[in-house]
């Protein structure tokens, strides 16, 4: 028995291993709508074939502003609601659990695609883009200044996070996440860098905090009892006078005594710095975090079966979240489950029993 493949418990679903497909944006709505396409269920549908145990799909904006780009998916009406229920029911038939990423892109929203060609940085209006919001008037480098967030601002935020996760409810999905990582919204407010802030909202780290917890008080709010709430966070800036872990690790007790089940741990993304990346360089903060007392996900170069049951068996993480491997390879777990001689707990559609890793040729 593999602990990759051990079911996960939480509040009243089983995840039927530990082997996370981390949210990885797609930018394919191509009618700019939110509404994801017959791209998003092939996309999705094969990593759920594929034998991941959840699936958290991609950034998905509360409202059309709060996107990352205009092909970004969204959660804010009941078009998007249809759209999104096929895919997840596509989804739980093949066995996996389906969470969605729940997003405010704050300061780094209303940008171009990375692949989009000869365009880049901000959207302007006349193009379908929009103006930003973030704690303090500080732009991301390269992109438009965002409007300081009015007090206005921020309860609408709360209320949209809110809404969405009913949508998601309505949809099907099992769990929701909020995304608290890598310089977006909630996570501008946490870090000093960004937040300059002197009401409620900024100052020491309680008042930084505010916004998140007040997001994730919400949402847990209206969202069911027996459905996890995931957060993602990024655990440290790379830098002086960022965010830290010692404080990402205070913030995931809070967010423990607001209902949330799961902290899905990265780091950056917030300034422009380089990061020291190797494999499985995020795995120690996740397991600084993990002393809060919460689940953790691990991520980040995580790409070897063995590499990744070692995160778990060294109890650093509970489980391990794949990204860009995921990508490339869309039925990791299944080759995992092989070498980690734990084929018995792969999970394969039947058509596919013929390929089992590792197959013997029947001709």
């Amino acid at each position: 028995m593999s602990s990759l493949f051990e079911p996960l418990k939480l509040r009243g679903i089983t995840v039927p291993n530990r082997i996370f497909l981390a949210p990885m944006c797609q930018y394919k709505c191509t009618g700019r709508d939110g509404i994801p396409t017959d791209w998003h269920l092939v996309h999705y549908g094969a990593r759920a074939a594929g034998g991941f145990g959840m699936l958290i799909v991609e950034a998905t904006g509360i409202t059309a502003e709060a996107r990352i780009t205009p092909w970004c998916c969204g959660l804010w009406n009941d078009e998007q609601v249809g759209a999104w229920r096929r895919i997840v029911d596509f989804c739980h038939g093949q066995g996996a659990a389906m969470a969605v990423q729940l997003q405010h892109a704050g300061r780094k929203g209303s940008v171009y695609r990375e692949f989009e060609p000869g365009r880049s940085g901000s959207v302007p209006v006349s193009d379908g883009g929009w103006a930003t919001i973030a704690p303090s008037p500080i732009p991301f480098p390269g992109l438009g200044a965002p409007r300081e967030a009015t007090a206005e601002d921020l309860a609408k935020v709360i209320s949209d996070f809110a809404a969405a996760a009913k949508r998601a409810d309505a949809a099907g999905f099992d769990a929701v996440e909020l995304h608290a990582a890598h310089g977006y919204l909630l996570f501008e407010f946490l870090s000093p860098l960004t937040n300059h802030r002197s009401d409620d909202y900024g100052g020491d780290l309680a008042s930084r905090a505010r916004l998140l917890l007040e997001v994730a008080e919400a949402v847990r709010a209206v969202w069911p009892a027996d459905k996890p709430l995931l957060v993602r966070l990024s655990a440290t800036e790379w830098t002086d006078g960022g965010f830290s872990v010692a404080e990402a690790t205070e913030v995931a007790g809070w967010l423990k005594e607001c209902g949330v089940d799961l902290i899905d741990v990265s780091t950056g993304g917030n300034v422009v710095v380089k990061i020291p990346s190797a494999p499985g360089y995020q795995a120690r903060f996740a397991a600084a975090v993990r002393t809060a007392g919460l689940p953790v996900s691990a991520v980040g170069q995580i790409t070897d079966p063995v590499q990744a049951q070692e995160i778990l068996d060294a109890g650093q993480a509970d489980v391990v979240s794949l990204g860009r491997v995921a990508l490339r390879e869309p039925s990791w777990p299944l080759r995992a489950a092989a070498e980690l001689d734990a084929d018995a707990m792969a999970r394969y559609p039947d058509s596919y029993l013929r390929g089992r890793w590792p197959s013997d040729p029947i001709w």
